[in-house]
């Protein structure tokens, strides 16, 4: 019996002695490249509009993303078009250089 209590005890210690896996840090990751989250600014990219708000802040969420969207045969018509360069602009993001 004095085992098991003394295992139960050094359990509760070593699991209370590392911190926690952030689920948020695992969802950031997974999300931080997703082309969907551009969807706001689809409409700005092939009419040549003026870009809303919400088209920008996903533009920023997204800024270190652009590269690989530019690389992806699926996505790199509209980052490279003049369209998109427009939008960037107006949004205060820089063109990738990639």
């Amino acid at each position: 019996m004095k085992i098991v209590a003394l295992t139960l005890m050094v359990f509760v210690i070593l699991l209370t002695s590392f911190p926690a896996p952030n689920k948020a840090a695992y969802t950031n990751v997974e999300a931080a490249c997703d082309p969907k989250q551009l969807q706001p600014c689809l409409a700005a990219i092939t009419g040549g509009g003026q870009p809303s708000g919400d088209c920008c802040a996903k533009l920023k969420e997204q800024q270190s993303c652009l590269c690989g969207f530019a690389k992806n045969p699926s996505f790199a018509q509209y980052i490279s078009s003049p369209n998109a360069r427009k939008v960037l602009t107006a949004c205060g993001v820089p063109y990738p250089s990639c």
